[in-house]
């Protein structure tokens, strides 16, 4: 039979595709290890889809996933002239019903609504998506051949690719940003890893590695999240250049980053775009990102920027206008639209701009109504008007990387959390990243306009939400998992469903099937936490792939005959959560007498260094890691200070040092005084790592070097630990420099990536811990501690030892405190230690309501000094 004679190429990229030959053009992790397509093999799919797809255009709707068959059906339409929608993995019903395509595409399958088409199609028209990544917004951006092909030709240019690169697709491909990575890397000949774990899995570096990864793309919350996951120390020989879009990133990170590029041998590239210029306009070149963090850069080649008069702009400002050969056709509201040609040539920003000294582009503000959060682009005014019905009015601004909700009710109180689930569901924002507040009365300008500015800073100071981090939702799903309720599906005894339920809740994916896996619903490292501890609590031991099997599949296998009666089951819990809750329990029973186990307050200074390094050296900037510390600090002092107060009042036997927690520096040798050294050395201690870090020049140092940091201050520990310098004649193993280096070697145990650094810190142990106590068994039981910590990450125990472990671990704090108290009143004896852990759970949940909102306070009073905005530390 005679092959079919395909028209030609209509993408000048994709027609370039067989002539790379053998080279390798896609990766990809399968469950036999990474896979590879060559060009040629590419190619030739794409023409076999193109078969598939007709020569008539027609117009088809895609839901892209970073998948080989997505690439090869997007390739094989933009080459036979057929205009593609882009849309995520399941997210194409809303599209279906608007756009009426003539084909609907999922992976390889192809689903032809009709032989030709029903609508009008210009010849030009290559592609639509939706603005910048916006939701809310029922448009979608006209992209044409010659856009797809100038923009792809222009991003190779800014970024030097090569034919050896290769690049992870670290972004959707539905946003444009991700898209203009596929397309530039594929029109030089360039590698593409395609995957969908996120930049904190371990696997996607493994995978980043085998592929020889050279180029990654990301928003600035990937930044974060590269923090987050110790990038830094990563070991990427290949890697020479991070591109970051998406939004405006901190200059301070900027500088960070193009330091540690400095460092380690790749180019930080600031780039600028919108869909609406296909990707990008602008870039910064990397050797001039360090002085001029906070631009833009310059235009592409072949594109010029302007400024158009804005009224009421400062001097110099005005509205960025963009022309170039990859400037949009036009909007698309109606299928009418599709037919229309070019009719923009200049591209209206709405970014506020001005041309610095030497002729870079700056970002000033917004002259409209969108803002950027999370990566998605938002219609403000879109969100009011959905918000304002049923006698509520609301008022939506842009607070960063936040949507600020300021809502009132025509009668009663307005729900806030009604209204954060509304706009979280219908906009695809995370639920933290929506700050809700009932305001009451709107305040006014004079003129009797709504004052936004000041509603802003009402809902700055009164709601809460921030954009989700790793350690924030690591944290949280620890503390509620062992309450989680259960899924409808668990209720009626169908698993599978409550499989689905809990994906449709967790990933907000209500059109999640059963044929769905956490990886087809795009779940991310965010969610996959919280999925894999409410999966556990739901089915009992997750088999390692368990994200990549479908619903159905997870809740068969979850059904093993016999059942496992529920007694039986076993569940993963964080080793630093499971040490604190058993080491309050065996320091309490020690004090109580019915054990003598010695040392378990020294290893939760270890646990309190390696939830410090989590929990609080996320990836923000400088200046709010001081102010998450200092809260931190004052979740401890202020119920610490609190109670010593009272017990100096009440008891002689305690000096004015107590409740300021000063022991260590003017205290007596009396017994009493020095129970609470514990407390007084972690507030010592933490106080004293955050001044550290509020110095630039260190702060920068544990970015780049977040491992050898804490080795290093534990190191220099060892010169109090060893009595080199004199810190006391008593209690000296009470005192906050001498177990210092416990505290740095907890940081350091969080820090590792790697067996050899465990190893390294292993040595450490054996080598300082012995005889740090008069008593080698009590030696032995804080060593065994810290090796528990460094080495086991997580432990399997029985299922319903967790309700009781977890709040255990929470109230440690208050249970330390109150133990003596209560013992001493209750008796030294069983029940008096089970009364004690009861009394400091119950203080712990009685206090925490009012310790809070101090913690907040303090947290935003530092932010004024520091010049943050309140709610960033909400």
């Amino acid at each position: 039979m005679t092959a079919p004679v395909l028209p030609q190429h209509r993408v000048a990229l994709v027609g370039r595709l067989r002539s790379f030959g053998d080279a390798v053009a896609l990766r990809w992790l399968d469950r036999s290890g990474m896979q590879t397509l060559p060009y040629a093999v590419l190619a030739a799919r794409v023409d076999e889809r193109r078969v598939a797809l007709g020569t008539t255009p027609r117009l088809v709707l895609l839901e892209a996933g970073n998948d080989v068959e997505s690439v090869v059906t997007l390739l094989a339409a933009l080459a036979g002239g057929h205009p593609v929608v882009l849309a995520a993995p399941g997210g194409g019903a809303g599209l279906v019903e608007a756009w009426d395509p003539d084909v609907v595409a999922r992976g390889p399958l192809l689903e032809a609504r009709r032989p030709g088409s029903a609508h009008d199609l210009h010849p030009d028209l290559a592609l639509m998506l939706s603005t910048s990544g916006s939701t809310g917004s029922p448009k979608l951006v006209r992209l044409s051949t010659a856009n797809l092909d100038c923009n792809a030709e222009q991003i190779v240019d800014a970024l030097g690719l090569r034919a050896d690169d290769v690049a992870a697709t670290t972004l959707p491909l539905q946003y444009c940003y991700g898209l203009s990575v596929l397309l530039s890397h594929l029109s030089v000949g360039a590698g593409v890893l395609l995957t969908d774990l996120s930049v904190v899995d371990t696997c996607f570096w493994e995978a980043f590695g085998e592929a020889g990864g050279s180029t990654l793309a990301g928003v600035p919350y990937t930044f974060d999240l590269l923090d987050a996951a110790g990038f830094a120390s990563r070991d990427l020989p290949r890697l020479r250049l991070l591109t970051q879009a998406g939004g405006r990133m901190d200059p301070a990170a900027v500088r960070r980053w193009v330091a540690l590029g400095e460092e380690r041998g790749f180019d930080l590239l600031v780039m600028y775009g919108q869909t609406e210029a296909t990707a990008r306009m602008a870039t910064l070149p990397a050797h001039l990102a360090a002085d001029n963090p906070t631009s833009i850069g310059v235009a592409v080649s072949g594109g010029r920027f302007s400024l158009a008069p804005v009224e009421g702009a400062a001097a110099g400002v005005g509205e960025l206008v963009f022309e170039g050969g990859n400037v949009m056709m036009g909007y698309a509201t109606t299928a009418a639209d599709l037919a229309r040609g070019a009719e923009v040539t200049a591209l209206h920003t709405g970014d506020l701009a001005r041309f610095t000294a030497d002729g870079l582009v700056e970002i000033v503000g917004r002259r409209s109504r969108f803002a950027k959060v999370c990566g998605l682009r938002i219609d403000l005014d879109r969100v009011e008007s959905d918000l304002t019905s049923g006698g509520r009015t609301a008022y939506v601004m842009d607070g960063g990387d936040r949507l600020l909700v300021a809502v009132t009710a025509s009668a009663g109180e307005c729900d806030v959390v009604s209204v954060r689930r509304e706009v979280s569901e219908r906009y695809a924002v995370p639920r933290t990243a929506v700050v809700v507040t009932d305001v009451g009365e709107v305040p006014r300008t004079p003129s009797g306009k709504v004052d936004r500015p000041a509603l802003a800073a009402l809902v700055d100071a009164f709601g809460e939400g921030t954009c989700p981090t790793p350690d924030r939702l690591i944290a949280r799903s620890g503390e509620e998992s062992a309450d989680e309720p259960a899924a409808d599906g668990a209720r009626t005894g169908n698993k599978s469903e409550a499989v689905r339920e809990l994906y449709a809740e967790l990933l907000e994916r209500p059109d999640a099937t059963l044929d769905d896996s956490f990886v087809t619903l795009r779940g991310d490292s965010l969610s996959y936490v919280e999925a894999s501890v409410r999966l556990e609590g739901l089915l009992g031991t997750l088999p390692e792939s368990w994200h990549v099997r479908p619903a159905r599949e997870l809740g068969r296998a979850s059904d093993p005959a016999p059942e496992v009666p529920r007694w039986r089951r076993v569940r993963s819990i964080e080793t630093s959560v499971l040490l604190r809750g058993v080491a309050i329990a065996v320091i309490v029973l020690t004090h109580a007498g019915v054990l003598d186990i010695r040392g378990g307050a020294h290893a939760l200074l270890a646990v309190a260094g390696f939830a410090f390094a989590r929990f609080q050296l996320s990836g923000e900037a400088r200046s709010e890691r001081v102010v998450h510390a200092l809260e931190s600090v004052t979740r401890i002092a202020v119920p610490a200070m609190a109670w010593l107060g009272v017990l100096f009042l009440v008891d002689e036997r305690y000096s004015p040092w107590n409740p300021v927690l000063l022991t260590s520096v003017g205290g007596s040798n009396v017994h009493p005084q020095w129970r609470y050294w514990f407390v007084e050395a972690v507030v010592h201690i933490l106080v004293g790592v955050t001044a550290l870090l509020a110095v630039p020049a260190l702060d920068r140092l544990e970015r780049a070097r977040p491992f050898a940091f804490p080795v290093a201050l534990a190191l220099v520990a060892l010169v109090f630990r060893y009595g080199l310098v004199d810190v006391g004649s008593h209690h000296v193993n009470g005192r906050p420099a001498v177990v210092l280096w416990l505290f740095a070697l907890g940081w350091a145990a969080a820090r590792t990536t790697a067996t050899w650094q465990r190893w390294l810190l292993t040595a450490y142990v054996l080598v300082v811990v012995p005889a740090f106590f008069s008593d080698p068994v009590r030696d032995a039981t804080l060593a065994g501690g810290l090796l528990v910590l460094l080495w086991v990450r997580s432990v399997r125990v029985p299922a319903v030892v967790v309700p009781v472990v977890v709040p255990v671990a929470s109230a440690s704090l208050f249970i330390y405190l109150v133990q003596w108290e209560v013992m001493g009143r209750v008796g030294y004896s069983p029940l008096g230690a089970a009364v004690a852990i009861l009394t400091g759970w119950i203080a712990w949940r009685g206090a925490s309501p009012i310790v809070e909102p101090v913690a907040r306070w303090v947290g935003r009073s530092a932010a004024r000094v520091l010049g943050l905005r309140a709610a960033s530390v909400s």
